[in-house]
């Protein structure tokens, strides 16, 4: 009778944890994606990527033509060159006019204006350093670089497009970390009340499952269905090395 019972209660307990289980159909998505602009006017030079390309962080992804962008900044730096021999000759200037004063040769008059002259020139130099550090950041902005590992999720550039900074109403690209990936649900209220984020979840893709945790729960509603409002919840799992995922591929999700 003793054994009896203590079966009973062990079949009672898996039950009850078995129920206490939530088990959820998802989809997956992509953890984030990163909209690629360029920030000046100009003509694609050259689009080194296509979607579903695997790329490293500092991959050039997009590269404008840089001739004028180039030529900038060689002006750039030949004023800031002639900025510095000018305020080189101030210098001397400053201190043979320094010279002939301690001699009594010259008045106060003559070394105020080559300190002033001096002055001036020192603040010429840097005025030149300001104008090439700018075109230094305008040739940067010829090109689009990866902003960490991941995934090309869209293309919408081609060699030779004619861009405007201010008239880009779509993305030239759009990339993704695939690192990492989400399996999102559909839930209600009552089953978001019952998760935590950072709480632990298990994902099942193609048969397979992994651990992952909750990630973010929903705050606005999806939509509103007969049963009441639906809301988003999102786990966060590892992708595998050399597994390919993609957004919408159906998932299990598994809240304990």
């Amino acid at each position: 009778m003793m054994q009896r019972g203590l079966i009973a209660l062990f079949l009672l307990l898996s039950v009850a944890e078995a129920r206490a289980l939530v088990e959820l159909k998802g989809w997956l998505e992509w953890v984030q994606e990163v909209e690629m602009r360029v920030l000046e006017n100009g003509v694609v030079d050259e689009v080194a990527v296509s979607a579903g390309q695997h790329v490293k962080k500092g991959d050039l992804l997009l590269r404008m033509d840089q001739r004028e962008a180039r030529a900038n900044v060689l002006e750039a730096r030949a004023r800031l060159a002639r900025a510095r021999v000018e305020g080189e000759q101030a210098q001397r200037e400053l201190i043979r006019s320094q010279e002939l004063f301690d001699r009594g040769l010259i008045a106060i008059e003559e070394l105020k204006d080559a300190e002033l002259k001096q002055i001036a020139a020192v603040a010429e130099e840097e005025a030149a350093k300001a104008v090439e550090a700018s075109r230094a950041v305008a040739l940067e902005h010829t090109e689009l670089l990866a902003p960490f590992d991941g995934i090309v999720v869209a293309r919408h550039v081609w060699n030779g497009a004619v861009i405007y900074k201010t008239l880009q109403q779509k993305p030239l690209i759009v990339i993704a970390p695939d690192d990492r990936m989400l399996a999102r649900a559909l839930v209600t209220a009552n089953v978001l009340r019952g998760v935590k984020p950072g709480q632990p979840a298990k994902v099942t893709i193609n048969g397979t499952a992994r651990e992952g945790q909750v990630y973010s729960l929903g705050v606005q509603s999806v939509r509103v269905e007969l049963e009441g409002a639906v809301y988003y919840l999102d786990i966060v799992f590892e992708r595998r090395n050399g597994e390919l995922l993609r957004p919408s591929e159906t998932v299990q999700i598994l809240l304990p």
